[in-house]
């Protein structure tokens, strides 16, 4: 699996998908709203207009808003409820099988009916294309998809999993029509069809267009009449100019921390406002185990010793970030303050000279810190600098930073090459699962040679299983305590998500949070 993240996006919360999950939320039937249409500009890229292939932030954005999937998640709240579904629940007590009942009437945007073939369609088809870059990753534990009628979708998982709810929530779950999609190879037209609340008329590399879906048929009300995506491909620049010149409403994803502040200062007077949300993006710094300088304990203690968190968050990223002690976010539920617990919040030399000697390590440790200037935000290689200085200054380290485009970075952690590096994270679905699962379950995706039998054989499974996840706390707990005390990555800040916005767009309060879905049916435009 990737690492989803790519520019800075406060946490919110609350406990998790329970087995029974039923209708609620209003209806819509997709007439649209009576306000303006909406020109959006964002950084990133749209990767992939084919749910099983895009596994990157700009993709799911498009899928959350032209496809439906069986559940979806609630603004502002992380528990998933029906969409596409009238009900669905866990049948067996070991969250083994689990049902759902499709909506009666649904139907595409080219007015084909949607009922449970193509629901099974959507995962066969993902998972047997397996693309690289798609979500398959996420469901190893789903043995088959079952239609026992045209409304009925059973899904049947090989190891209980109390998270598959959130899963097929994501854009990972987008339901496509089986007559347009073929079974066992990628649709490359750059063509969508959806049940979602909108429908993607046009797609190119710089600009996709979407107005509103008239058969849709769930629970987003829908307040303007289309929306416009413009794309920046990184250039911050350009959107500043482009959002100060009134080109565009809103801009998404991708304003510097300086430009946010310079914003926030001189809004009232730009006609522009900075709305900020919640985020559980996370970045860390990760410790290749099997390096003969970041495998030993001592350098890792003498490290987060010294990491100023609040100085990084002041100097780098002016306050648009909030400093992160553990694994799994604040405002999300399990969330404890392990490395806050261990090494406290002040830098310590003292401390980080102890660990050293208590590790046989005398002189100055030299050390490479490797970064990537753009994937993980566009201040990534600043903060390394940083980070670099804080070791430096403690005259305890010889620290440098290196700086590598990302394919070639991939590579070479792959390889082993680097002792230290940085890796960012914007979850699939906002359970602690998915902070914990990826890193340190079995073939984790930091490529850092770590592992924990206690972590891989009995805390995931059993956190997995556990389908009332407030009950999981204490197993989270025990997960977060191990990675503090063994450190196998170090966590460093955890993101606070931004949107710039004309002052006569509303709405945008309402698609920042913590489930990472952006729903254009909430802005609206006098």
């Amino acid at each position: 699996m990737n690492m989803r993240n790519q520019w800075p996006v406060l946490p919110i919360v609350a406990g998790l998908a329970s087995g029974l999950l039923t209708g609620c939320g209003t209806e819509s039937g997709g007439s649209g709203g009576s306000g303006s249409s909406v020109v959006m500009g964002m950084s990133d890229d749209v990767l992939a207009t084919d749910p099983a292939s895009g596994y990157d932030p700009g993709s799911w954005l498009l899928f959350n808003n032209v496809f439906q999937s069986l559940l979806s998640f609630p603004k502002g709240s992380t528990e998933p409820k029906p969409e596409a579904a009238e009900e669905c629940s866990f049948t067996d007590t070991r969250t083994q099988v689990y049902e759902c009942t499709l909506k009666d009437g649904l139907k595409f945007s080219n007015g084909d009916s949607l009922t449970s073939q193509d629901v099974k369609f959507s995962f066969d088809r993902m998972l047997r294309i397996n693309d690289d870059e798609g979500p398959a990753i996420m469901f190893p534990m789903l043995d088959k998809v079952e239609t026992p009628d045209d409304k009925t979708v059973v899904f049947r998982l090989n190891t209980p999993d109390a998270t598959f709810p959130s899963k097929i929530a994501s854009g990972a779950g987008s339901i496509v029509d089986h007559t347009q999609y073929d079974a066992d190879s990628l649709r490359e037209d750059g063509e969508a069809i959806g049940s979602g609340p909108y429908k993607l008329e046009s797609f190119s590399e710089d600009e996709a267009v979407f107005s509103v879906n008239e058969n849709y048929k769930g629970t987003a009300d829908v307040q303007n009449t289309g929306v416009t995506l413009k794309l920046f491909h990184g250039d911050q620049s350009a959107l500043k100019r482009d959002l100060l010149a009134k080109k565009i409403d809103i801009a998404y994803r991708g304003l510097s921390a300086n430009d946010i502040a310079d914003i926030e200062k001189t809004g009232d007077n730009s006609g522009v406002e900075v709305v900020e949300g919640s985020s559980a993006e996370v970045q860390h710094l990760v410790f290749n185990m099997d390096d003969p300088v970041a495998g030993q304990l001592g350098v890792r203690q003498a490290i987060a010793h010294l990491l100023d968190r609040d100085a990084l968050i002041r100097d780098v990223y002016q306050g648009t970030a909030t400093p992160l002690y553990s694994i799994i976010p604040a405002g999300i539920s399990g969330h404890n303050t392990a490395f806050f617990d261990t090494y406290g919040a002040r830098p310590s030399k003292a401390k980080a000279a102890a660990a050293l000697q208590s590790d046989g390590i005398t002189g100055k440790v030299k050390l490479t810190l490797w970064s990537t200037p753009s994937r993980y935000g566009p201040a990534t290689d600043a903060l390394l600098k940083a980070i670099a200085g804080q070791l430096n200054a403690s005259g305890l380290f010889d620290a440098d930073v290196k700086s590598v485009a990302f394919d070639q970075y991939e590579k070479d952690i792959e390889a082993g090459k680097y002792g230290v590096y940085v890796k960012g994270w914007v979850p699939d679905y906002p359970d602690a699962d998915n902070f914990t699962g990826p890193f340190f379950g079995k073939g984790n995706v930091l490529s850092n040679n770590y592992t924990n039998s206690t972590i891989t054989g009995t805390l995931i499974p059993q956190t997995s299983a556990q389908s009332d996840r407030s009950a999981t706390d204490e197993s989270f707990g025990k997960l977060q305590d191990i990675v503090a005390d063994e450190l196998p990555v170090l966590p460093v800040w955890q993101a606070k998500q931004y949107a710039v916005t004309r002052d006569d767009v509303y709405g945008l309060e309402y698609c920042l949070d913590a489930s990472t879905v952006f729903r254009f049916w909430e802005l609206s435009k006098d």
